[in-house]
């Protein structure tokens, strides 16, 4: 099996590159709707939402938070989860300018 060689890339390669990885899931990308949509969530919220178990959506929550495209805080017995607001913008401007980079233009391709 070969190694990933990350080091032969940039670090924003690299970075888009995990956080591509993280959104790679339709259940990660549910669960972020979701909490774009309200203020925070508990995971129970969460498992309604997605409809799957509550260990599976654990674990999903738990790549996302390893992503930094969520936060999470321990309130009593439940554990409130929100986008990163700071990750989030910092991001957004790193697909901004990877999807900008290719301008339609009139050229004739495939």
């Amino acid at each position: 099996m070969g190694v990933a060689k990350k080091e032969l890339f940039t670090k924003e390669q690299n970075q888009i590159a995990a956080i591509a990885k993280a959104l790679s899931h339709p259940a990660r990308i549910a669960i972020v709707q979701a909490l774009l949509k309200s203020d925070a969530c508990v995971c129970g919220y969460l498992v309604e939402q997605t409809g799957l178990a509550q260990s599976t959506t654990s674990q999903h929550l738990k790549e996302l938070k390893n992503a930094g495209i969520i936060k999470g805080s321990v309130e009593g017995v439940n554990v409130c989860y929100c986008i990163d607001e700071k990750n989030w913008n910092k991001y957004k401007q790193l697909f901004n300018k990877f999807f900008a980079a290719f301008e339609n233009t009139d050229k004739q391709c495939c």
